[in-house]
């Protein structure tokens, strides 16, 4: 059970810091959090871009068991998003982190915030914002346990103050209210798109908890690749979870599976999940 938190936005991040303004509201008082061993979080407000390992002061983040990193999502599309990843390079490191290195992270926190995060937005009708996950990508690589949760896409939306509120709610919900061991099966994703529809569903509507997902984009899929997954999840993993057709012609697919059977790794096709 993850007790201190700490929540990082950087100061020239709008929409990470439009989210920790609104966070403060939410903070239990340290004397009651104290007596009810409760779990507390602490904010961390780097100067530059919290992407870039550099930019952390990595003793401070260790002496935490919990990251989130609350941030801007920027889109050439633009929309309304509100999501939730981890941070990672399944190969060349473009955008902070290291090449071929991805964070750890919880797929049952992820699953719980993703499901708090969904609910939020429909208790303060902000339906018009998308809520998804996305894939692994982009810095920093830290030690600790963390996710990225982001408001998009553009000025408008990471200046939104409902939006902010929701997604610091989210957090604060998700941290005095995680559930350790609630029996869902853990997965990692293969397949698909960046913002990952498929995959989705079944964060949402199934009792698999997907912690790292690798998208198409990033084949061919390795077997590095997905032990890096598996080894970066603070769970024990079940199985691979598959987006069949989102793994694009059959060759890849019959790669894939090869190294799977090569590891003793169960998988199971998203089509397969009971999405009730």
């Amino acid at each position: 059970m993850y007790k201190k938190y700490l929540v990082i936005a950087s100061k020239k991040n709008i929409a990470g810091l439009n989210i920790i303004n609104q966070l403060p509201q939410f903070r239990k008082s340290p004397v009651m959090a104290s007596l009810t061993e409760a779990p507390t979080f602490d904010i961390y407000t780097p100067e530059e871009e919290a992407i870039y390992t550099e930019s952390l002061d990595l003793n401070k983040i260790n002496r935490y068991d919990f990251v989130i990193f609350a941030s801007t999502h920027k889109s050439e599309k633009g929309g309304k998003t509100l999501s939730i990843h981890t941070p990672g390079n399944w190969r060349t490191a473009e955008l902070g982190g290291e090449d071929n290195r991805v964070c750890k992270t919880s797929a049952l926190f992820q699953k719980q915030m993703f499901e708090k995060l969904k609910a939020n937005v429909a208790k303060y009708e902000l339906e018009e914002f998308q809520v998804t996950l996305e894939c692994t990508h982009h810095g920093p690589l830290i030690s600790r346990p963390c996710v990225f949760i982001e408001i998009g896409s553009t000025e408008e939306e990471w200046t939104n103050r409902r939006a902010a509120f929701v997604i610091a709610k989210t957090i604060a919900d998700t941290i005095h209210e995680f559930e350790s061991n609630p029996y869902n099966e853990i997965a990692i994703g293969l397949g698909g798109p960046h913002y990952c529809p498929n995959f989705n569903k079944i964060q949402l509507k199934s009792n698999v908890a997907l912690s790292h997902i690798i998208p198409q984009y990033a084949a061919p899929i390795t077997e590095e690749m997905i032990q890096e997954a598996i080894e970066k999840t603070e769970e024990e993993v079940d199985f691979i979870l598959i987006d069949w057709k989102g793994l694009g012609v059959s060759e890849e697919r019959q790669r894939v599976l090869d190294i799977l059977d090569k590891l003793y790794i169960q998988w199971k096709k998203t089509s397969d999940i009971n999405k009730d």
